[in-house]
């Protein structure tokens, strides 16, 4: 997976050398989660199984041996070609000792990130919307109607009283 431009100075100079050392000599061509082999199209139904042609068996998300699925595979499957990624275990870019990186698949790290991912997008959300509402307004078009103002047909607590006692008196002074 390549390097963010701005994260470039948090991994060593060697990173190239040490992530072609944890991908093809330690883990020997193959993901040390799901072992999927690095270069191979594999036939898999989307949840985590996967058809494992040397062995002739399919696997289970974590490279154990599952049962032959029951509903239509040629429907369900797809193929994929597998894509060697070097990972961080601990999600510490600067720290690159051995055994704390993995070699895995492209599916692996996003499992093992999903939480670290979730947390990221929280934090990020509020940040790129920003600029938008700033220059633009608030923009419902672009999926951002959340944060538009709630009309106050929509509020069912007190506070819409107000407004609709403002709204007949203002009302009822146009009208005297």
């Amino acid at each position: 997976m390549p390097i963010r431009p701005e994260h470039v100075s948090l991994y060593p100079v060697d990173w190239q050398h040490i992530s072609r050392l944890i991908r093809f000599k330690r883990a020997g061509g193959v993901c040390e989660r799901c072992w999927r082999p690095y270069g191979t199209h594999v036939f898999h139904l989307g949840d985590g199984r996967w058809w494992d042609a040397d062995r002739a068996y399919w696997r289970r998300a974590w490279g154990r041996r599952a049962r032959r699925p029951t509903e239509d595979i040629l429907v369900k499957g797809k193929w994929t070609k597998t894509v060697p990624v070097c990972a961080h275990l601990h999600h510490n870019p600067g720290d690159s000792a051995f055994d704390k990186l993995a070699a895995l698949c492209q599916r692996c790290p996003m499992i093992h990130d999903a939480a670290e991912h979730r947390r990221r997008r929280w934090l990020n959300a509020p940040r790129r919307q920003a600029p938008g509402e700033l220059f633009y307004g608030p923009y419902p078009q672009h999926g951002a109607d959340w944060s538009t103002p709630m009309p106050i047909s929509m509020l069912e607590d007190g506070r819409a009283i107000p407004a609709r006692v403002w709204h007949t008196r203002k009302i009822a002074i146009d009208a005297a």
